[in-house]
C-alpha cells in the first residue's frame, strides 16, 4: 500500500470517528490537493452534475452568511414593500418554511416552469407577482434541519449565492446553454439578428425524445439545433470527456442538452460523439474508471427521473443520496480525487421564487425604448416573439423582444480538495461559467458564449485557492443512504399547505468566509436643477486582465410602475444616463450591483436655488493602499456648502462635517477596517443624501455582511 493511500485511510478514519460524516465526505474532506504548480493545471478532473429545479432561496435563503432572507437591500415593490411581499392576486404571500417535521413537505410539489409563467413572474424585473403566476407554493423554502445534507455539503466545501441559471425559463433552454454555451445561435447573434423559435429554444422541446438506444434509435423533436457543443469542442481538442448516463433513463432525454443539436442527432455509432455522449456509461462504470484511474478529463453525470432532485418526482434527500453515490465513486480512489473538481447545480428554479434580481440585458419598454444601456452591441442577444406565441396574456409590462438572461439563482456546491472550508463565492456566474472553467483549464474556446456573458459572468477560478492547503476541520454530514423509504414514510404525514397569514422572515445570524470578487464599480450623482435633471455615471474600475463586468438594476422608486433600467458595464469602461425631476422636484434612485452593492440616491431640489447655485457633485472609491474609501465632494456653486458623513450601519466610524469651499473640492477618508470591509453610511448635502453601502474589495478574502440577518 503507498503512504498516499495509507494517509489518506487513516485521515478519513479520524473524520468519520468525529461524527455520522458519510465515507464518501470523509474520503473527499481527508484528501488532500495534489499541487505540482500551484495553479489550475493542477485540475486533471472536472465533473459536473445538474440536478433539477430548484432556486437558491428555497434551499438556502435561511443559510447564514449568503445572500438569502437577511438582505438589507431588497428590489422595492410598486406596493412600496420589499420584494419579500409577493402577490398571488388575491393577498400578499411572502416566503413561508417547508416544515417537514409535521408534513409532507419533503416532497413539496412542482410548480409552472415555462417561459411565459416565468418570464410573467420575473416582470422584466419588477416582480411582485410570483405566486400569482407560480402557484402559492413557489414562496416554500427549507431550513437547515430540513435538508441537512445540502446544507452541511455547503459547509464543508464552497457554495455560490450569485450562480443563476442562464434562461428565464425552464429545463431544455438552461441545459442547451449548459452543453453548448448558448440557448440561441451564435451565429446569428454575431450578424445582430434577434433569433426566433427555429434557431433557439424559449422553451421544453428539443431535448425530449421517443424511442430507446441503440434501437430502435431516438425519435426527436423540433429541428436540430446548428452550432457545435462544448462536447464537440473538447473532442476537437483531443481532450478525453464522457457521459455517464443510461441514454434510455435520462427522463426521455431532457437531461441531456447535447439532443438538441445536429452533431449528436446525426452522430454515428462508431463515433466518439456516440461512444462517449450517447452510450450507457453507468455510476458503477464511474467508480470503475476512478478506481482504475481512467476517468476522463471531463464528465458530466446524468441523473434518472427519480434521482433528479425535481418537485413533485423526487425530493430533497434523494437527490442528496444520487449525489453522496457519486461522491462514493469519485473519492474510492484519492490519487484521482487529489486532482478533481465536482460542480454540483441545477438547471433552473422550476417555479421557486427568489429574491436576487438577475444581472440582464435592458429589458424593452412597451413603448419600444430600451430600460437601459450597455458598453457593448446588444444586438442579438433577444429572443425574438414575433408571432406574440410565447408570453402570457397577463404579461403586458413588455413587448415580443425579450432578453435571453439571466434567470433566477439556483445553488451551486464546488467541491474539490481546492475548495474546502465553508466558504461563500458571491461573483455572478451562470450555466455558460462551467464552460469558461474548462476553458481556462483545458485551453479551448466555446464559441457559443455571448460577449455579454463572457462580459458579466465569471469563470468559477476564484472559488479556488489553487496555491495553499486547504482545512482540515469540516462539519458533520448526515447519512442519506434509504432515501426511498424515508420518503415514503415522509409521505404519510399532513399536506403541506401553504399559509393563510405571512410568516416572518428568517436568517441564520453569523458570518462565512467569502471570497475576495473583481469588481471595483462606483456611481457618481450629479443633479442639475435647471435642467431638471438627475445624472448617473456608472463606473467600472476593474482593469480588463482582472475584473469583472456588472450589471447596475436602477429602480425609480418615483415610478416603481416602471421597468427598472440595467446597466451593463464592462471592465474599465462607464455610462452616463439621466432621470427627469418629479414636478415637487423630487428624485429617489434605488440603484443595487453585485454582493450588496448599493447607491440610494435621493433629494428634493429647488430648481430655481439650483439654477442659482449649481448642486454639489460626490464620488466615492477606494482609498488606494487602505482599508478605507476616499469620499471627495465637488462644490461647483459661489458659495460655500457644508457635507455630513453618517448613519453607519456597523457603528464603527464617527459621524463628521465637510466643510465645502467654494468652488472647490473636499476629502475625507471612510475606514472600512472594523467592519471587516463592509460600509454603509449616508452623505447628506443641499437637499440631497446619497446612501453608500458594499463591500471594499481589495483582492483579499474576507468575511460575509455581517449585518446579513439583521433588519435594514
Amino acid at each position: 500500500m503507498s503512504n498516499t493511500r495509507r494517509d489518506f485511510l487513516k485521515a478519513a478514519a479520524v473524520a468519520g470517528a468525529a461524527g455520522s460524516i458519510p465515507a464518501s465526505i470523509a474520503r473527499a474532506l481527508a484528501i488532500p490537493a495534489r499541487r505540482a504548480t500551484g495553479t489550475i493545471k493542477d485540475v486533471r478532473h472536472v465533473v459536473i452534475l445538474m440536478q433539477e429545479n430548484r432556486s437558491f432561496d428555497h434551499y438556502f435563503g435561511t443559510m447564514r452568511g449568503v445572500r438569502g432572507f437577511g438582505d438589507r437591500h431588497p428590489v422595492p415593490l410598486a406596493s412600496g414593500r420589499g420584494v419579500w411581499w409577493q402577490h398571488n392576486g388575491a393577498r400578499e404571500l411572502p416566503p413561508f418554511h417547508l416544515d417537514t417535521a409535521r408534513t409532507n413537505a419533503l416532497k413539496v410539489p412542482g410548480t409552472p416552469h415555462s417561459f411565459a409563467d416565468a418570464q410573467a413572474a420575473w416582470n422584466q424585473g419588477k416582480f411582485g407577482l410570483w405566486p400569482k403566476f407560480k402557484t402559492d407554493y413557489s414562496m416554500g423554502y427549507y431550513r437547515r434541519e430540513d435538508i441537512p445534507f445540502q446544507f452541511a455539503l455547503a459547509e464543508a466545501f464552497t457554495l455560490c449565492d450569485a450562480y443563476h441559471c442562464s434562461v428565464t425559463s425552464g429545463t431544455d433552454p438552461n441545459r442547451i446553454v449548459f452543453w453548448s454555451g448558448s440557448s440561441f445561435d451564435p451565429a446569428q447573434r454575431a450578424r445582430g439578428v434577434n433569433c426566433r423559435d427555429t434557431h433557439s429554444e424559449p422553451n421544453n422541446l428539443r431535448c425530449w425524445i421517443k424511442g430507446a438506444l441503440p434501437e430502435p434509435g431516438y425519435t426527436y423533436a423540433g429541428n436540430a439545433l446548428e452550432w457545435r457543443t462544448i462536447p464537440e469542442v473538447l473532442e476537437d481538442a483531443g481532450v478525453d470527456w464522457r457521459i455517464y448516463q443510461d441514454p434510455n433513463d435520462n427522463w426521455t432525454g431532457a437531461m441531456h442538452g447535447g439532443l438538441a443539436f445536429r452533431g449528436f442527432r446525426e452522430a454515428r455509432p462508431d463515433s466518439g460523439l456516440y461512444r462517449k455522449g450517447m452510450a450507457h456509461w453507468s455510476l458503477d462504470r464511474l467508480a470503475e474508471d476512478v478506481r482504475n484511474n481512467t476517468l476522463p478529463a471531463v464528465s458530466w453525470v446524468l441523473p434518472p427521473k427519480e434521482w433528479s432532485e425535481h418537485p413533485s418526482a423526487s425530493s430533497p434527500i434523494e437527490g442528496a443520496e444520487f449525489t453522496a453515490r457519486v461522491l462514493d465513486a469519485l473519492t474510492a480512489n484519492p490519487d484521482v480525487w487529489a486532482g478533481t473538481v465536482f460542480f454540483q447545480t441545477f438547471d433552473e428554479n422550476d417555479g421557486l421564487f427568489d429574491h436576487l434580481p438577475p444581472a440582464a440585458p435592458p429589458s424593452y419598454n412597451p413603448d419600444g425604448t430600451l430600460a437601459g444601456k450597455a458598453t457593448l452591441d446588444l444586438a442579438g442577444h433577444y429572443f425574438d416573439d414575433h408571432q406574440d406565441a410565447y408570453t402570457s396574456r397577463d404579461d403586458t409590462t413588455s413587448g415580443s423582444l425579450r432578453p435571453w438572461g439571466l434567470g433566477p439563482r439556483v445553488p451551486l456546491y464546488v467541491v474539490s480538495p481546492w475548495s474546502k472550508g465553508g466558504w461563500v463565492n458571491s461573483e455572478v456566474f451562470d450555466h455558460t461559467s462551467v464552460g469558461r472553467f474548462l476553458e481556462r483549464r483545458f485551453g479551448v474556446t466555446i464559441p457559443a458564449i455571448s460577449p455579454w456573458h463572457r462580459a458579466v459572468c465569471g469563470d468559477l477560478t476564484s472559488c479556488f485557492d489553487f496555491s495553499a492547503q486547504g482545512d482540515s476541520r469540516f462539519p458533520d454530514l448526515p447519512d442519506v443512504s434509504g432515501s426511498v423509504a424515508t420518503v415514503a414514510e415522509h409521505l404519510r404525514r399532513d399536506r403541506i399547505l401553504p399559509p393563510r397569514r405571512p410568516e416572518d422572515l428568517f436568517q441564520e445570524p453569523g458570518l462565512r468566509r467569502s471570497r475576495a470578487l473583481p469588481y471595483r464599480l462606483a456611481v457618481d450623482l450629479d443633479v442639475d436643477g435647471a435642467k431638471r435633471l438627475v445624472r448617473l455615471a456608472f463606473h467600472n474600475e476593474g482593469s480588463k486582465q482582472n475584473g469583472a463586468g456588472a450589471v447596475f438594476h436602477v429602480y425609480d422608486r418615483k415610478h416603481l410602475d416602471r421597468i427598472p433600467r440595467r446597466y451593463t458595464v464592462e471592465a474599465g469602461k462607464r455610462i452616463d444616463d439621466a432621470w427627469d425631476l418629479a414636478a415637487d422636484g423630487g428624485f429617489d434612485l434605488w440603484v443595487l450591483g453585485p454582493n450588496g452593492f448599493l447607491r440610494h440616491m435621493r433629494g428634493t431640489i429647488d430648481a430655481a436655488q439650483a439654477a442659482a447655485q449649481p448642486l454639489p457633485t460626490a464620488s466615492i472609491r477606494p482609498q488606494p493602499g487602505r482599508p478605507a474609501l476616499a469620499v471627495a465632494v465637488r462644490n461647483p456653486g459661489a458659495v460655500e456648502r457644508h457635507a455630513t458623513l453618517n448613519k453607519d450601519a456597523y457603528g464603527k466610524v464617527a459621524a463628521r462635517q465637510m466643510a465645502l469651499p467654494a468652488g472647490g473640492t473636499a476629502q475625507t477618508v471612510w475606514p472600512t477596517d472594523a467592519s471587516h470591509d463592509w460600509y454603509d453610511f449616508t452623505i447628506t448635502l443641499a437637499g440631497m443624501e446619497i446612501r453608500a453601502a458594499g463591500r471594499l474589495e481589495r483582492g483579499l478574502d474576507g468575511v460575509s455582511d455581517p449585518l446579513m440577518a439583521q433588519p435594514g
